[in-house]
């Protein structure tokens, strides 16, 4: 079993130099737990990725701290590496009891916020999985854990989109920009989204930033200076923290042990994967880097061979894209997503990571777009 798989473990383990690792559970398909990270100074506690919404999150974060001699009502600090509910969850409650200031990147936004995209794969996920359970129960195989986006950004040309003459059907029913088909939840689960988005400020809030940051600046946290690492690519807002001092880096979802993060190519952003790539490539200037806290799975040393990697798996599976477009010709999304993918992965997120992978290979002019059906097709062009 992969370490992000493994459930979240019992013990509170200080991991670095004043960094707690707190394991809150989590259910999402390949995925057993989130990280969340404490550190303890003299203005009280900094959190950071507070684990999904809900009791049984909340029951279990106050343990840990409990048995690390700690008191939630200390908080005075959270800090979100990026916009999914498994990384958010608490904040917003912990802001209400304690008052905690609330720090992201300054284009955090989450699918509860008005002016944010509204098509949220991560959190579909969510709610498939807990859709059994009552509402005040609800609170990534990495490849298909992402933040995805139903707004097209025109890269394609403007195929697949929804029809003009009707009304927006919401994140159910909404055809992706390449024509794929859409969310077909059951009608059980359709209203039970329908109802979380209605009562979200009961147990799934949106958390309000009091502090939105820029790359490079500066925080105090737990009784030393953090750097704000700007890297997007698995969302537009993920934000790494970097010691120097001790030479820790928290890296969220950036880069994770022996998993990869879902790449969407659903966003506002033309080209998520050459954005990804941009941030691994930075992994590498940091000198000095000891210990690499993950968001998943447990602590590792090599920021800089991990982060190679996972650029390498996405340079192989290009490789596969342009290998399979020589016996495809002109091939939809999905069958693209089908050369990709093993059957079990088939879907929405597949599929959106597979466009993700296809634009990139639009917009380095290695492949082509062909419009004019109901689904686009692409091109590899040799």
């Amino acid at each position: 079993m992969r370490q992000e798989r493994r459930p979240a473990r019992d013990e509170v383990e200080e991991v670095a130099p004043g960094v707690l690792r707190l394991q809150l559970p989590i259910s999402m398909p390949g995925l057993g737990h989130v990280n969340c990270y404490a550190m303890e100074d003299s203005k009280g506690i900094a959190l950071v990725d507070p684990g999904l919404p809900g009791p049984r999150t909340w029951r279990r974060l106050k343990r840990h701290l409990t048995s690390a001699g700690l008191s939630v009502d200390r908080v005075h600090t959270v800090v979100i590496t990026h916009s999914h509910p498994d990384h958010f969850g608490q904040a917003a409650r912990l802001a209400k009891r304690t008052g905690a200031e609330i720090v992201t990147h300054r284009s955090f936004r989450t699918f509860l916020d008005p002016t944010a995209e509204e098509f949220d794969d991560e959190t579909h996920t969510v709610l498939d999985k807990t859709a059994d359970q009552t509402p005040a129960e609800q609170g990534h195989d990495h490849q298909n854990h992402g933040h995805t986006h139903g707004h097209t950004h025109g890269a394609a040309g403007g195929g697949g989109q929804a029809p003009a003459n009707r009304a927006d059907p919401g994140p159910f029913g909404r055809t992706t920009p390449w024509g794929g088909k859409p969310f077909q939840l059951p009608l059980n689960r359709r209203m039970k989204y329908w109802a979380i988005r209605k009562a979200s400020g009961r147990f799934m809030s949106t958390p309000k930033p009091s502090e939105r940051v820029e790359d490079t600046q500066v925080l105090s946290l737990g009784g030393r200076e953090w750097v704000s690492v700007h890297t997007p690519g698995h969302t537009p807002d993920h934000l790494c923290l970097w010691d120097p001092a001790n030479g820790v880096m928290i890296s969220g979802d950036h880069v994770l042990p022996t998993i990869t993060p879902h790449i969407s190519g659903l966003g506002f952003t033309p080209d998520p994967l050459a954005e990804f790539f941009t941030s691994l490539d930075r992994m590498q200037s940091f000198d000095g880097v000891k210990t690499v806290l993950p968001a998943h799975g447990l602590e590792f040393a090599d920021l800089t061979g991990r982060a190679e990697s996972i650029k390498l798996h996405h340079h192989e599976r290009l490789d596969i894209l342009r290998q399979s477009g020589e016996r495809l010709g002109q091939g939809t999304v999905e069958a693209y997503m089908k050369e990709l993918f093993q059957p079990r992965s088939w879907g929405s997120m597949a599929e959106s990571e597979t466009y993700a992978h296809l634009e990139h290979l639009r917009l380095a002019r290695q492949a082509k777009v062909v419009t004019g059906g109901e689904q686009l097709r692409y091109e590899i062009l040799g």
